[in-house]
């Protein structure tokens, strides 16, 4: 008798997490391009920060391709599209989706998951303006459609390295941003990058957990 309720308990238990898991909203994103129009000494010539933005959205295919060129998968071995001090990948990507800044997404935060190419929603509402204020008040910022905030867990790097996983993981957050940058060109967008802020307001404005920790902004849309 114990046998089977302890079978029966199991069996709950599974589709208990099964059905958690299919509560989160996760929205998966086209599958990426692997060439372009624009070749890299192009948008490495044209690359220029933005800080002015059209009133103009993007789709998810633009989004999915921003996201993929910044730390996305690009090997079956799991490794990623920026470079990372053995493989710890400490790198966490945020988009912040402002009201009808992409098409077919709703306004809010959420968090790329390279390893299956969606977007898992963290936080409902535009929260550009939140970002903006606890960027110093750069409100230039929330005209972006969106943003890309490059955060880290520190920890999956120094585990490995001790403190000098710091300055790793401080290098590879270098790496996605040029990425970020870019992917962006390449597209026909711009992007803007933002250091300037104050890390406990915005990891409040983004609802960020407690490990990972922003240390760039990038707002990417349409040049004006």
């Amino acid at each position: 008798m114990k046998l089977l309720w302890g079978a029966v308990m199991l069996i709950a238990g599974f589709f208990f997490s099964s059905s958690g898991a299919q509560a989160l909203e996760v929205v998966k994103l086209p599958s990426p391009a692997y060439k372009g129009a624009m070749s890299v000494e192009e948008a490495l010539k044209q690359r220029r920060t933005v800080r002015r933005f059209a009133g103009k959205g993007l789709d998810l295919k633009q989004v999915g391709q921003i996201l993929w060129g910044a730390d996305g998968v690009s090997d079956p071995r799991g490794y990623r599209t920026a470079a990372s001090a053995g493989a710890t990948f400490p790198m966490e990507i945020y988009l912040v989706v402002g009201e009808r800044g992409v098409s077919k997404l709703a306004a809010g935060v959420y968090r790329y998951r390279p390893e299956d190419h969606a977007l898992e929603l963290t936080s409902k509402g535009d929260a550009r303006q939140a970002v903006a204020r606890a960027s110093l008040h750069q409100t230039w910022m929330a005209e972006a459609p969106v943003m890309v905030v490059i955060a880290a867990e520190f920890r999956r790097c120094t585990a490995r390295y001790g403190q000098r996983g710091i300055m790793y993981t401080h290098m590879e957050a270098g790496h996605v941003g040029t990425n970020v940058f870019l992917q962006a060109e390449a597209l026909g967008l711009g992007a803007g990058i933002v250091g300037a802020f104050e890390d406990k307001g915005l990891a409040q404005a983004l609802k960020l957990p407690g490990n990972h920790e922003p240390l760039l902004v990038m707002p990417v849309g349409y040049k004006y």
